[in-house]
């Protein structure tokens, strides 16, 4: 007769196989993480690798004679009327004195970006006595040599095949030659607003129209949502009405978020008449996006008060607003602030419901108030992304990691904060 399996023999005898499925479960986990992580590294090395670049200008030392003829003519001050392009293209021609037949001179002054009269003006309007003087200055290059010292440029392919001349290049090899070339910080990028021109656009617009925003929508949805979720949590009847509620708010987190741009097209712009383009109306909009999600995470904050805390604050005489007010909320803080700065990071991220209020407008000027017309960070790297200039392309990857660096400040500050206020008990 064959012996009858124990119990304790039929699960030695299955060990080996549960081994064997726990360690292909951990393979494949590992194998998911490993392929994760090398998605992640390909997107960062791309992306750094494209718009580090961005973050040095190539600029062009130059000696600017001040001369009063063509800032102050006729003896009168006036910058609007002063000749400062004409300096610049003095200065330019000096290097090259060789250079004299009007197309050579016009394929010599694209070398330098139209910015640079621009900066002399500055210079000129911060301190008028340095009329009549002979400055030495560094004034930016215009977006192609800039692409060319940077090596975007293949300078051996054909003439017709690149945006520069062969005497051009030529010019360009002969001041980098006598150091009147060099790459330094691109600060106009963080200091300049929009421009049509590569070398001269900046984000500073784009930043400020978006903390313009962010200010909106903190402020409204913050205490609205926690004042919500306080409500269904401790005070609203459990009921059908309450159970609609919940079911909606839910729904609503899941909404795309362009739907959100719509409701902000009919309801703040052509019902309110409010201005267009205005971080006003971008704030109003984000926080109807972030309120589902401030008003979840605040609920499940106030669900993870135990009960007894509750309990005992009422056994003390305390009444449901003092509980609530002076016991719960302190405790289910640190989930609610958390909730809210993982909002924001969604709200500073978002640009389909922008679109459809019309912050896609090229805005140059930095917006100065909540009315003024700007744009959003996000929306400005869709603008530089469908923009024809190559320079464009790393500005793009550049602004994209100025974004990236503030939604990781803002995550990192949710943990820490949660970290420093969390309470055990």
């Amino acid at each position: 007769m064959t012996k009858e399996l124990t119990n304790k023999d039929k699960v030695e005898a299955g060990l080996p196989r549960r081994r064997r499925k726990e360690t292909l479960f951990r393979a494949t986990g590992m194998i998911a993480t490993a392929i994760g992580i090398a998605f992640l590294a390909v997107f960062f090395a791309t992306l750094i690798g494209k718009g580090a670049s961005a973050f040095v200008q190539t600029y062009m030392r130059l000696d600017v004679e001040l001369t009063a003829e063509q800032i102050a003519p006729g003896g009168e001050l006036d910058l609007a009327y002063a000749d400062f392009d004409g300096l610049v293209r003095t200065a330019l021609r000096k290097e090259f004195p060789e250079v004299s037949g009007r197309a050579e001179r016009r394929e010599l002054y694209r070398l330098l970006s139209i910015g640079a009269g621009y900066q002399i003006r500055d210079l000129v309007a911060e301190n008028v006595d340095l009329i009549g003087t002979t400055q030495t200055l560094w004034l930016p290059t215009s977006a192609t040599v800039d692409m060319l010292m940077k090596g975007n440029i293949d300078a051996s392919l054909d003439a017709s095949l690149r945006p520069l001349s062969d005497q051009q290049i030529g010019w360009i090899n002969s001041l980098q030659r006598a150091g009147r070339l060099d790459k330094r910080f691109n600060a106009a990028l963080f200091t300049n607003g929009d421009s049509r021109e590569p070398e001269l656009a900046g984000i500073k617009g784009a930043m400020m129209g978006s903390f313009f925003m962010l200010v909106v929508t903190i402020a409204l949805s913050f205490p609205i949502g926690v004042a919500a979720a306080i409500y269904l949590e401790e005070f609203a009847p459990k009921n059908r009405w309450s159970d609609l509620v919940e079911v909606n708010i839910n729904n609503l987190a899941a909404v795309p978020s362009i739907v959100f741009g719509l409701l902000g097209l009919a309801v703040f712009i052509n019902w309110m008449s409010l201005p267009r383009s205005a971080p006003l109306v971008g704030g109003l909009v984000l926080a109807l996006l972030t309120l589902p999600v401030i008003i979840i995470a605040s609920r499940a904050a106030i669900k993870a008060v135990p009960p007894s805390i509750r309990e005992a604050a009422m056994g003390l005489g305390a009444s449901r607003m003092q509980v609530v007010f002076h016991h719960v909320m302190p405790l289910a803080m640190p989930g609610m602030l958390t909730g809210a700065i993982i909002g924001m990071s969604r709200a500073l991220g978002e640009s389909a419901p922008l679109l459809m209020i019309g912050m896609i407008a090229f805005i140059v000027d930095v917006p100065g108030g909540f009315t003024d017309p700007s744009t959003a960070l996000p929306v400005q790297i869709y603008l530089w992304a469908d923009s024809p200039e190559r320079a464009f392309a790393e500005r793009t990857s550049a602004a994209i990691i100025v974004l990236l660096a503030f939604l990781v400040l803002m995550n990192l500050a949710a943990v820490i904060v949660r970290r420093r206020m969390e309470q055990k008990w």
